[in-house]
């Protein structure tokens, strides 16, 4: 009797914990619940990133400015771009999906609840790994892509006699390249981040293996392939590229992990190795990686553009299809990262066309929108701005992408700021602003309550005017020579000013960032639940239910009989309803 009644108190005390305020978000399976964790452990990844960030550009602002010390500067810009890309955009993504893809497939919880309570938990786990390295002094430091032999934890030091001429000419050059004196050994930053990105690869595939089969297996009756939601389209395409590009990653690190601590020689020229292993390795990841950071937000502007231009997207087909060719051919590009190498003349021609190819698809989707916008009854809500611009940035960072994509082009830009350009243009002119303009859209969904709109606004045009104040500059930095990962600089080169102004348009941005913050203080502390079950007149199944939510998101399993299930059903007199029908 006396176990029993331990035993019932156990029980008690567990189904207590279960239902408390903490204990029931810390054993959440519910898949919005672990789709609105993801969002806000990501967002707050992102502010410790853009501080990163200003820490970089005060470091810049100036011609040999003292700021930060080489070895701080290192860390903090190393960080910076492995926190935007693996602890913020990436997770963001996998919570829109988390909360959004069974509510738009008409299912009740994604296919594998536990799964992906274990895929949220990992990436926890991971990305507080990377951070507290800061708390060692031992933050990663050899830049987000890790090239050898900065990565290579061999003891180094030229007065000691070695045997090979060209494993001494490898000890030089990563003494030069680390810019230190006497012996060193590059310590626990590289073993840090190997760890942190090992487990954040294990929470992507199993999130992407759980989006997959909820996708494929778990949809309302009627909705066939082609009539699914365009952004459930891009997460789907998205869950096949993160399933098959990370394994490269995680290759990759693991012999790095054996070259720093079991005596391996995998990308150590001087012992018989090859530098180069490791950059086909990485970029095997890291193009695919590219079109895992940018196709949600594709799919994302395909829902909102619809909406708020009152009409149906302009070539459902071609939109879904070419979102599917980009993942093929995003697995066929990855060296053009490597022009630079010395690659050999058949290769050089081979990964320019397929470069060039895969800009097609890609353009495919910008007519797409702007046929859907023409003839369109516009509603310029926040959202609809952060989706405008949106297309206008990612034009100019996907146009700038493909004159580096041409080779004697690329080996004058390479490892230059224009190359930094070009990235910034595509996440955060694309991946950032489609992102805000799905919380604007969504977030009445996620609480109830919709942001203020003219803060959202006022937070548009400073994201609009300091992401081409920051970034544009950066173009003209390139082709005036500066190098990318630039500590300092000398003065009278002809980037002082333009460095000024992008530390100008970060700040700008920053401020944007403020903005928005205030903005949901005061809709979650001050503004009473104001939205109903679908605010904008939208398209899609998430909006046929309420907001939030319920546990079980429908009451009864929705039977969908076109690719606009819900605008179809509230406006019959629709001819494109009647021509389905």
């Amino acid at each position: 009797m006396a176990i029993g009644s331990v035993a019932t108190r156990g029980r008690v005390a567990r189904r207590s914990w279960k239902q408390s305020a903490i204990g029931s978000w810390v054993t959440t399976v519910d898949h919005k619940r672990i789709g609105i964790l993801y969002m806000y452990t990501a967002f707050v990844f992102f502010l410790m990133g853009g501080i990163e960030a200003l820490l970089v550009r005060t470091q810049l602002a100036v011609p040999d400015n003292k700021f930060l010390s080489p070895q701080a500067y290192d860390q903090v810009f190393t960080m910076h771009a492995t926190t935007m890309i693996f602890l913020f955009v990436m997770p963001i993504w996998v919570g829109f999906g988390n909360y959004l893809v069974p509510l738009m497939i008409g299912a009740r919880d994604m296919a594998f609840p536990r799964i992906n309570q274990l895929g949220y938990w990992l990436f926890l786990a991971g990305g507080l790994l990377l951070t507290a390295s800061f708390l060692f002094g031992a933050a990663p430091n050899a830049g987000w892509f890790s090239y050898a032999p900065l990565t290579e934890a061999t003891p180094v030091c030229l007065t000691t006699p070695i045997t090979s001429a060209q494993a001494q000419a490898a000890a030089a050059a990563t003494q030069a390249a680390q810019g230190l004196q006497g012996c060193f050994s590059p310590g626990m930053n590289m073993d840090f981040w190997i760890a942190g990105l090992n487990l954040l690869g294990i929470a992507s595939i199993t999130g992407g293996i759980n989006f997959i089969v909820t996708i494929l297996r778990m949809r309302a009756p009627g909705m066939t392939i082609n009539r699914m939601p365009l952004f459930t389209w891009m997460i789907m395409v998205m869950s096949f590229l993160l399933v098959f590009a990370m394994p490269s990653l995680t290759v990759a690190s693991f012999l790095l992990l054996f070259d720093r601590h079991l005596g391996t020689h995998f990308y150590q020229a001087g012992f018989g190795g090859d530098p180069l292993l490791w950059q086909h390795l990485f970029w095997s990841f890291g193009h695919p990686e590219v079109y895992i950071l940018i196709l949600p937000a594709f799919g994302m502007i395909s829902e909102i553009v619809p909406v708020f231009s009152g009409k149906p997207i302009f070539g459902y087909t071609f939109v879904a299809w070419s979102g599917v060719a980009i993942g093929f051919l995003s697995f066929t590009v990855w060296a053009h990262h490597m022009f630079a190498v010395g690659l050999p003349p058949l290769a050089q021609a081979f990964f320019a066309s397929s470069t060039t190819l895969i800009a097609i698809p890609t353009a495919v989707k910008i007519f797409n929108w702007v046929g859907t916008l023409y003839g369109g009854r516009i509603r310029f809500t926040a959202s609809m701005l952060f989706a405008l611009g949106f297309i206008a940035m990612f034009l100019i960072g996907g146009l700038n992408g493909v004159a580096v994509a041409v080779v004697p082009v690329d080996y004058q830009l390479t490892d230059t700021y224009f190359v930094v350009s070009h990235i910034h243009y595509v996440l955060f002119g694309g991946s950032v602003m489609a992102m805000f303009a799905g919380i604007y859209y969504w977030y009445p969904k996620f609480s109830g309550r919709i942001l203020d709109e003219r803060l959202g606004k006022l937070q548009f045009w400073l994201f609009l005017i300091g992401l081409n104040l920051a970034f544009f500059p950066m173009h003209i930095m390139g082709l005036l020579g500066m190098p990318r990962r630039q500590y300092t600089y000398a003065p009278n080169l002809g980037w002082d000013q333009l460095n000024l102004i992008s530390t100008i348009g970060a700040f700008t941005l920053a401020l944007g960032i403020i903005v928005f913050i205030v903005n949901w203080i005061k809709t979650m502390g001050f503004t009473k639940a104001n939205a109903d079950s679908d605010p904008w007149d939208a398209f899609t199944l998430e909006w046929a239910t309420t907001s939030p939510p319920p546990v079980e998101n429908f009451a009864t399993i929705p039977v969908v009989r076109s690719r606009r299930p819900l605008w179809d059903i509230k406006h019959p007199e629709d001819p494109d309803w009647r021509r389905e029908h």
